[in-house]
């Protein structure tokens, strides 16, 4: 049997209290504060690497709704970017590898994977690495690395305080919520960032600090950037954008399946230039360096040709010329859509620090815009406007990109404070999430993750799942066999089963190991072969077959182990012939619901 670890955890199922605690409370707010000063922080270091970059001043006024002038530079712009790219490799490869990249998926991985432990460096050098690669003109947002900011205070700030596990978790939802909260003076909508992405259990003990810190937060921010919308949209112009005709409604429709298609290769693409830059040869510094160097050269013949850089940094300058009505030309904004969703693949692709979130609003306003000025030629009696398209399109994108679709529609109405867009936001956020969904399961946060073998929760249950029995959750049947079985001869013995089993590994009536159906599927599209056994995971809990599923996930964490072994019997004497059971952290995390005789064993 394994050793289990001797510390205990305090989940939120068995925690004795359910009402909200003063100190997690006073705890959430000072999140909730710091959350809103580290968003003006940030914002303030990448005007400043922004102003040093591209005009040599030493300031930090920075005003992302107006378009950059352009630099002294000239075509010495082209090597702005590589530089702030070296820069940021070094920060990234020396101090805090998990400051690379756009920051939310390691938040999340963080709370599923390592009970919500993240290292403090983290806060600090994701600060200076995202800021100096959108003030050095990467195509990236800055609201992921807020969010990656703030989750590491709260998660710090508990294991200073040693708050228990499910309290760190949702410090770590504060500190996201308030994130977001305060950039965008959106406080109801970084509650929902919070709930839809972030927080595990959703309760009046876990909500109410949520809503301390990102109301804290809100407060913060608008000291710092004033009570006012994220983007100005001149009066009764989307009034009149978001009128309630069928054939209106329809369009809108259209537009969100649009847009579901454009998150599905905005997704895609992020990851395959990731895939791509990692074929080549090199290190990080060459290959960041040379993604960067691509951007550069877009960014100065955009400047040459169109008069502005457009994709570099945040690009709200771009979303509020749309609104504002002063960027209207359609092949402008398609061919914008193209060069945005290129600059940000390459900008992460080849290792940046900074966040999809930004990029989302940007290619969903311009692709908007454009889609409804296209078809205003064949249908000019629409009454579509392109600030209508453009408005439906940033919640589109963000609900397609990273799944937070409640988020969108509540994130979109706050920001341009306008009752009307409600109803088309509804209906084309919700197709655009659905289509997404129909081409690939996973959106930029979650890929990242399954990309690694990290798997995710699909939905929240409430209590009663959890008082479920543990048979319950099997996924696969297992199927019992000698220890010295060859790979070869497992792999023509199960040509023909159309689901992999869980395998138990025996020697001499004995339980010699644990190969998953995970694990078993890699190893049989490998081309090697040898004994199972030395593919066997070795490293498991043995528990009643009538464990709850409550009982089954604190002693899986408690033992820090990712297999359960459901035996009939007393578990301490339990051999290989009472087995009834195999249950994998893989099957916790999809929680099917399928019938538990399924794992029952196919045994010899």
């Amino acid at each position: 049997m394994p050793t289990a670890h001797t510390n205990r955890i305090d989940t939120p199922a068995t925690s004795r209290l359910v009402g909200v605690r003063p100190k997690l409370a006073l705890l959430a707010l000072l999140v909730g504060i710091i959350a809103g000063l580290g968003a003006a922080i940030f914002r303030g270091l990448i005007g400043l690497f922004h102003n040093i970059f591209f005009f040599g001043h030493l300031t930090i006024a920075y005003d992302t709704l107006k378009h950059t002038l352009e630099s002294p530079w000239g075509i010495g712009i082209i090597g702005i970017p590589v530089i702030g790219a070296l820069l940021v490799a070094f920060l990234v490869k020396t101090f805090a590898p998990e400051a690379k990249g756009h920051g939310v998926p390691e938040v999340i991985d963080a709370i599923y994977y390592n009970r919500g432990v993240i290292r403090p460096q983290v806060a600090l050098i994701k600060s200076l690495a995202s800021s100096i690669s959108i003030g050095s003109g990467g195509a990236i947002g800055r609201e992921g690395p807020i969010i990656q900011i703030g989750a590491t205070f709260g998660s710090v700030l508990a294991q200073w305080t040693r708050l228990p596990e499910w309290q760190r978790l949702v410090l770590i939802a504060c500190g996201a919520g308030g994130g977001i909260a305060a950039t965008f003076n959106t406080p109801i909508g970084g509650i929902l960032f919070a709930v839809e992405i972030m927080m595990v259990e959703i309760s009046a003990r876990t909500l109410i600090p949520v809503m301390i810190a990102t109301g804290a937060a809100s407060f913060v921010g608008r000291l710092f950037f004033g009570d006012h919308a994220s983007f100005i949209i001149p009066p009764m112009t989307l009034h009149a954008a978001t009128s309630s005709s069928f054939r209106v409604f329809v369009a809108y429709a259209l537009l969100g399946l649009v847009m579901g298609v454009l998150g599905m290769l905005y997704t895609r693409s992020v990851y395959a230039f990731e895939d791509f830059f990692d074929r080549l040869p090199g290190n990080y510094y060459t290959r960041h360096a040379l993604g960067m160097l691509c951007v550069g050269i877009m960014m100065f013949l955009l400047m040459k040709y169109l008069g502005h850089y457009y994709i570099e940094g945040v690009g709200y300058a771009t979303i509020q010329d749309i609104l504002g009505g002063h960027l209207t030309v359609t092949w402008i904004l398609l061919l914008l859509v193209f060069m945005k969703l290129l600059a940000v693949s390459l900008t992460l692709g080849s290792g940046a620090s900074g966040g999809i979130f930004s990029p989302a609003l940007f290619m969903g306003a311009t692709l908007g815009a454009g889609l409804v000025n296209f078809g205003h030629i064949f249908l000019p009696g629409l009454q579509v406007s392109p600030v209508g398209g453009a408005v439906i399109g940033m919640a589109c994108m963000v609900a397609a990109g990273t799944g937070a679709a409640v988020t969108a529609v509540v994130m979109i109405f706050e920001m341009t404070r306008d009752y009307n867009v409600i109803i088309p936001l509804i209906i084309a956020v919700s197709l655009a999430y659905g289509m997404r969904y129909l081409l690939i399961a996973d959106d930029l946060y979650t890929l990242k993750l399954t990309r690694r073998g990290r798997r995710l929760p699909k939905s929240m249950e409430s209590n009663l799942y959890l008082m479920r029995g543990a048979l319950d959750l099997i996924q696969a049947p297992f199927l019992r066999i000698g220890a010295d079985t060859e790979l070869d001869a497992l792999r023509a013995r199960l040509a023909t089963h159309r689901v992999l089993p869980h395998i138990l590994l025996v020697r001499d009536g004995r339980i010699e190991g644990i190969v998953t159906a995970d694990t078993l599927s890699r190893e049989l599209a490998a081309t090697g072969d040898g004994s199972l056994v030395n593919h066997a995971n070795k490293h498991y809990s043995i528990m009643d077959e009538r464990t709850q599923v409550i009982d089954l996930v604190s002693r899986l964490r408690s033992d820090g182990t990712h297999i359960a072994v459901l035996v009939q019997g007393a578990p301490e004497h339990a051999d290989a012939d009472d087995v009834v059971g195999l249950v994998s952290w893989d099957d916790v995390m999809e929680h099917a619901n399928l019938p538990g005789d399924l794992g029952r064993a196919l045994s010899d």
